[in-house]
């Protein structure tokens, strides 16, 4: 099930970029509400949601804005989250930008423990990655997910003239999340330090909030925590930025140089390859009244039978001339055993055979032509355009366009997910049984 924090809990501290004192607190969101930032210190108190098309700068951070508020280094309270398992929080924030705590996440996790969290009454929906996804940038960086029954990360970290060149792999989970990933600290080089700066960034960055790497020595107000501290930094910013696709993930994925900006390339990915996804899933809206029709009431106007009735459901009626009927296409349908049974495709003039059943279920509902039978007569411009596949639903579309000495000429469409598949102009005679 989704879950959220139980209460809302609050945390103080110093921006990293901006080095302003700022107040950071969770509360908790409604089941599908997913992450949204609040600024209270401005006007109206805006909301950002967490999502990839908001970001605007990747530049050691990364940032949302919506119009002219901006959100700063976002990503290590979403990684925070999204580890511990929470799928909806506001996150009100009295500044421009998160406190950095120690340069973890461990902070975040603290203050979600604190809050709670608490399951809810909608099931948790979690993208399956089916097919490997990769993407690489100019710079030598590259991200490639491909399936994996867990959710994974593996990053190798490479700095400058590969220095401090480091590997981490793990499982996310909330517990090995907070143990393995979340202490992990930000670093920075030496030889960065100035010209960010220059930029106006890190005014609150010190050795308190980041590891600084000077030639080959470490600067640290404490120990590394880890031998491979920079690898999981890493990992830890990619879960962060990747949940700006606004989906959980099951899948494996692999980084080498990753970086903000390849992260949240990668998420935009992610969100286009889902979007793609349900597309294959037709949003059937089926209007309450009396315009379905199903299929025992189809039968009693249609005098076809399996395997030849190709109309599963009336699901609209416009006016008195056009109607929309589906077929749901399966595996099981009779003539896959015989047409490409190794690349099973809907035979087109069966497509045809549908358009011309509701053309007739369009006419024959009429009070002046019920009790006939439609005799399919011709077929015109007739043209198919995408081919349609076990497990996809075809949406017939016919308008009638006359009726002239019991000749009906109609216009028919099929789609399959808003798509084209084929269209024709069809004649029909209507005859006494």
């Amino acid at each position: 099930m989704e879950h959220t924090v139980a209460s809302a809990a609050s945390l103080e501290g110093t921006s990293l970029h901006t080095g302003e004192k700022v107040t950071l607190t969770v509360k908790p969101a409604p089941a599908g509400h997913g992450f949204k930032f609040r600024r209270i210190d401005l006007p109206d108190q805006p909301f950002i949601k967490a999502d990839v098309d908001k970001v605007q700068t990747v530049e050691r951070a990364t940032t949302l804005a919506e119009g002219s508020v901006k959100v700063h280094t976002v990503e290590h309270i979403l990684s925070a989250l999204c580890g511990m398992g929470v799928d909806n929080a506001i996150i009100e924030m009295d500044s421009n930008e998160p406190p950095i705590g120690d340069g973890s996440s461990r902070p975040y996790v603290e203050l979600i423990k604190k809050a709670g969290i608490e399951p809810q009454d909608k099931p948790r929906k979690v993208y399956e990655i089916r097919e490997p996804i990769h993407m690489e940038t100019k710079n030598g960086s590259f991200i490639t997910i491909v399936p994996d029954k867990k959710f994974r990360v593996s990053v190798t970290n490479v700095g400058p003239d590969g220095r401090f060149t480091q590997f981490f792999t793990s499982e996310v989970t909330p517990e090995l999340y907070e143990k393995e990933i979340a202490p992990a600290r930000t670093f920075v080089y030496y030889e960065d330090v100035k010209p960010l700066l220059d930029k106006g960034l890190i005014k609150g960055g010190s050795l308190e909030n980041a590891v600084v790497v000077r030639g080959e020595e470490v600067l640290s107000k404490e120990p590394m925590r880890f031998n491979n501290e920079f690898a999981r930094h890493k990992a830890l910013d990619v879960i962060g930025d990747l949940m700006l696709s606004g989906k959980r993930i099951m899948g494996h994925v692999i980084c080498v140089k990753p970086g903000h900006n390849p992260n949240t390339q990668m998420a935009s990915i992610l969100k286009r390859e889902y979007t793609r996804m349900r597309t294959m899933v037709p949003p059937v809206q089926i209007p309450s009244g009396e315009a379905i029709l199903d299929i025992n009431e189809l039968m009693k106007i249609l005098p076809h039978r399996y395997p030849f009735l190709m109309v599963d459901r009336i699901v609209d009626f416009e006016g008195d001339n056009k109607c929309t009927g589906i077929k749901n296409v399966t595996i099981n349908e009779p003539f896959f055993q015989g047409h490409f049974p190794g690349h099973p495709i809907m035979p087109g003039v069966l497509q045809v055979e549908a358009m011309a059943q509701v053309a007739s279920i369009c006419v024959l509902r009429m009070p002046e032509y019920q009790g006939k039978i439609g005799y399919f007569m011709s077929v015109d411009k007739v043209k198919w355009r995408r081919p349609v596949l076990p497990g996809d639903t075809l949406f017939i579309e016919a308008e009638v366009i006359s009726v002239r000495r019991s000749i009906v000429t109609a216009k028919c469409r099929c789609l399959v997910n808003g798509e084209v598949a084929s269209t024709g102009e069809l004649k029909i005679a209507l005859a006494d049984k």
